[in-house]
């Protein structure tokens, strides 16, 4: 990482828009606050060596890459994971106005280091996946929130400072990959009932089992026996969304990774995620990537 490159940030970071804070040899946390009525623009190099987490607390912005060939939207309470082990990913952050944004950083082999035993608890850990691109994005729980407003809004002496960010920074991250298995059932008051919760789940599974055809609510509800008002109360205390929107998020997450594979073309991966025409599928992905599959692809080989 070329950290020369900071004071060749845009002339806002003097006035305390952007500040960065090193965690140890090659870990950082960035923070945007950006409290002006206008767009404020960021860039930094980040080599292929980094995974890079981004989180927005407040407001909005967006990620451009390649040039700005194609772009990633980021909304309030929302988080992206981005790993390219094959290219450089340089942070080329547009913060929207009275927006508040926090990115980690830090080297995949740091990063392994924290799951060397655990493994295959990440997906794009494990040996298969190791060397491949990774993109995800995601909601951020509400103790995430708690830590990232911590991190954003700290009030505590200089000397305390590296030591506090160290520790938040790692809490973060141990949320940040916290199972949805391990969902506290106390805070979920519907949800006390052990069977209920193995039926909630069990709908999650029918669903994305099935995400190409899925069941109605309805038939969703008299498969796993639950009232289907139980049912959409629960699955959203338990996974944060409506079983559909929960379903929507899915699809798009697998159809994007199928794309960045590219072993199958934009028709292959709408029917594979439950779209008969590409249209439609078409459509779908640009409303939530903000972008075509054809330029997502396009953007990941140039």
């Amino acid at each position: 990482m070329n950290t020369s490159n900071i004071d060749n940030i845009s002339e806002s970071i003097a006035q305390g828009i952007y500040k960065e804070t090193v965690i140890e040899e090659g870990f950082f946390i960035l923070k945007f606050k950006n409290e002006t009525d206008e767009n404020q623009l960021f860039k930094r190099d980040v080599n292929s060596n980094y995974i890079q987490f981004h989180f927005c607390i407040k407001g909005n912005g967006s990620f451009s890459f390649n040039n700005g060939n194609y772009r990633l939207p980021i909304q309030e309470n929302s988080s992206l994971l981005l790993y390219n082990p094959q290219r450089d990913l340089p942070i080329e952050v547009s913060v929207a106005e009275n927006s508040w944004v926090i990115s980690v950083l830090l080297p995949i082999k740091k990063f392994h280091t924290l799951f060397s035993t655990e493994a295959s608890y990440i997906s794009f850990l494990n040996d298969e996946n190791k060397d491949r691109k990774y993109y995800k994005d995601a909601k951020i729980s509400p103790s995430m929130a708690i830590v990232l407003n911590q991190i954003m809004n700290y009030n505590l002496h200089p000397t305390v400072k590296p030591l506090y960010f160290k520790g938040k920074a790692y809490e973060l991250l141990s949320l940040y990959f916290n199972r949805e298995e391990d969902v506290d059932v106390e805070q979920c008051p519907f949800l006390v009932d052990e069977l209920n919760v193995s039926k909630i789940k069990k709908a999650k599974q029918i669903i994305i089992a099935r995400m190409a055809e899925p069941p109605t609510l309805q038939e969703l509800s008299d498969e796993i026996q639950l009232p289907i008002n139980k049912l959409k109360e629960g699955f959203k205390q338990v996974y944060g969304d409506p079983v559909f929107a929960f379903l929507f998020d899915y699809k798009m997450e697998v159809a994007r990774q199928l794309l960045a594979t590219g072993s199958y073309n934009v028709n292959e991966v709408g029917l594979k995620v439950g779209y008969s025409t590409a249209s439609h599928f078409i459509t779908a992905f640009k409303k939530k990537f903000g972008t075509t599959p054809k330029k997502f692809v396009m953007g990941l080989s140039s």
